[in-house]
């Protein structure tokens, strides 16, 4: 194309000035807005250990508690059983005989070797019972503390739906 005059062509460079300017304060308010949050629910979530290696005995393995519930045709609780022991559906009687069978083991985390409990539920039971059972277990209140009893606990693998 031919121009006739100078003044007729255009010059086309970009003003990268400003656009440098509004990146780096875009920038800047990111950085000073952002907030790390922390994690909501700290869960103890136990790995299947190696297998020792043969000939050494396995010192430090304790079997869980196993706190069975069991739903009625209605998704409400039936009964509870731990260990083979019958409670009815009293969570006050669980958290007794959850007392007495742990006995001075109460409390660990994760990484020692306290009691831990399994839940091992029926399919339809309702997920208010199973809030109940981790409640009677976990803790109990003493005035403003709260003493926990067994901090480590696990679900069983679902059953199918019967």
């Amino acid at each position: 194309m031919i121009f006739r005059n100078e003044s007729e062509r255009q010059k086309n460079d970009l003003q990268m000035t400003s656009m440098i300017d509004v990146v780096f304060l875009l920038l800047i308010f990111f950085m000073l807005n952002f907030k790390v949050v922390e994690q909501e629910g700290d869960f103890s979530v136990r790995m299947p250990l190696a297998a020792a290696a043969a000939g050494q005995p396995e010192d430090d393995i304790q079997l869980p508690l196993n706190l069975r519930l069991r739903a009625d045709a209605n998704g409400r609780l039936a009964k509870l059983q731990l260990n083979d022991i019958d409670l009815g559906t009293d969570f006050d009687k669980l958290r007794a005989t959850v007392l007495s069978l742990v006995g001075d083991q109460r409390g660990g985390s994760a990484r020692d070797s306290g009691p831990e409990l399994e839940i091992d539920t029926d399919y339809d039971l309702r997920y208010e019972h199973v809030i109940q059972a981790i409640t009677a277990v976990s803790g109990e209140r003493i005035g403003d503390q709260v003493i926990p009893i067994i901090e480590r606990i696990k679900f069983a693998p679902p059953r199918k739906e019967s």
